[in-house]
């Protein structure tokens, strides 16, 4: 049997209780510790990461109140929150036992004990130790995440009425816990603005969760999005939570929602009514206090007359729509974009430039974005990057989709366009799906369900 990766500490002042726990365990795990002074663990725990402590209840002669294990187990808990901690103590002692269950232990066993079952209670404890420890991790990267997206917050850019009327609704809706649903083509602005609606909302401190769920596989979309319990599945090693218990107290933003299947939207359905979840693998349903926003650019409401997408979810998700103009209808917002990418992208990469050209800045005014601002960005990112001026040309401007016929570029069949653009990517990258989607803006799954859409 191999032994567990896994760090053992016995506190006890019986040297043969410490010498036959540790025979017990080293065959099970590979590193097992004693003390026989508790006044040493302090020193030990913040030298060396522990999984379990075994900690004895009494330690001076003629004291059996347990009072110095209980202080001890405060002292454990607060160096160390993700340490499990057993107890170990003599049959007559189990209501102090239970005492220490209230105050933080996890378990305990009863001396003398039986090998197999001292292993299960430590074996036990080591998972609980891990299950805290990646809890831990998790939150700590969410915390960093938080404080990173506070700091890189994109500034909503537009004077264009409809923009303008867009920003105006943010504000009167962002302070509520409406559940907002974002429509708008690729690139328009649905991620920007979602983050604005959490950043002026009384949530803003708490965690802002995207999930794309037009990238999620439908395999794993019950245990990304609502966690699951050890033993769920073949490599669900121990309890994990889900997107939604990730929120908690936060926003959640479910992403390319028009791309779910039916049978998953009801599932999602049943959570954002019950506002509970329950873990794949287990019975317990989960309370969840959690703010939802949704975005496509799917045609949603066409996909409910085609019965494509539930009425009653869009009902739910829909308390507020909000639409967010393509750029080709809003051409007077473009060289404020520009403008703004230029300024953020020439700090990135270190270039003296200061401008683009009025005659660069024609073309761009003429081109018809089938991007949006996703492009904008694209496009004078590799201005900078190959300008050797202070000032951007027309030549430094490269456009995806400037092969394309003249009479098909002024189009404004969305569908026909779409169509194009996506040919012609796979064209430019023969054939290779990840370079095209990467061109157009979007994820390798959702470039395969527009192929489907359009017969490619």
């Amino acid at each position: 049997m191999r032994k567990k990766e896994a760090t053992i500490l016995i506190v006890d002042d019986d040297d043969d209780i410490l010498f036959s726990a540790r025979i017990s365990l080293k065959k099970y795990f590979t590193a097992i510790n004693t003390l026989n002074n508790p006044k040493k663990i302090r020193e030990f725990l913040l030298s060396n990461p522990v999984d379990v402590v075994l900690l004895d209840m009494n330690y001076r002669i003629g004291f059996e109140d347990g009072k110095e294990g209980l202080y001890w187990l405060k002292q454990i808990k607060e160096l160390s929150p993700s340490t499990t901690v057993v107890l170990m103590t003599a049959f007559g002692s189990v209501h102090l036992a239970v005492e220490a269950i209230k105050q933080g232990a996890t378990d305990f066993i009863l001396k003398p004990w039986n090998t197999e079952k001292l292993y299960a209670v430590v074996n036990a404890g080591v998972e609980l130790a891990r299950s805290k420890r990646k809890t831990h991790q998790l939150q700590h990267i969410q915390e960093v995440k938080d404080k990173d997206f506070h700091h890189k917050t994109e500034h909503i850019i537009g004077r264009a009425p409809a923009m303008e009327s867009a920003i105006k609704l943010v504000h009167k809706v962002a302070p509520t816990d409406a559940t907002i649903l974002i429509l708008g083509e690729n690139g328009t602005g649905k991620y920007v603005f979602a983050k604005e609606i959490h950043l002026k909302s009384k949530r803003s401190s708490k965690p802002f969760i995207h999930v794309d769920l037009g990238a999620l596989n439908e395999n794993i979309f019950e245990s990304e999005l609502f966690g699951y319990a050890k033993g769920a599945f073949t490599d669900a090693h121990k309890d994990t939570i889900g997107r939604f218990e990730l929120a908690e107290g936060g926003t959640i933003f479910l992403d390319e929602i028009g791309n779910l299947p039916l049978h998953l939207q009801s599932k999602l359905l049943t959570v954002i009514q019950n506002r509970k979840v329950t873990r794949l693998g287990e019975g317990k349903e989960r309370a969840i206090d959690v703010r939802i926003i949704c975005a496509t650019n799917a045609p949603i409401h066409e996909m409910v007359n085609n019965q494509t997408f539930r009425q009653d979810l869009l009902f739910r998700i829909n308390t507020i729509e909000l639409n967010l103009p393509a750029l080709r209808n809003r051409q007077e917002d473009i060289p404020l974009l520009v403008t703004h990418f230029l300024e953020k992208l020439t700090k990135k990469y270190r270039k003296p430039i200061a401008k683009v050209s009025k005659e660069a800045m024609q073309t761009l005014l003429k081109y018809h974005w089938p991007g949006n601002i996703r492009e904008v960005e694209h496009i004078i990112e590799r201005a900078v990057i190959i300008s050797d001026t202070e000032i951007i040309q027309t030549e430094d401007l490269h456009f995806s989709s400037q092969q394309l016929p003249d009479a098909k570029l002024q189009s404004l069949n969305l569908e026909e366009t779409e169509k194009l653009l996506i040919q012609k990517a796979l064209e430019k990258h023969q054939g290779n799906i990840s370079r095209a989607a990467k061109e157009l803006g979007l994820t390798r799954a959702a470039l395969y369900r527009r192929l489907e859409k359009h017969q490619l």
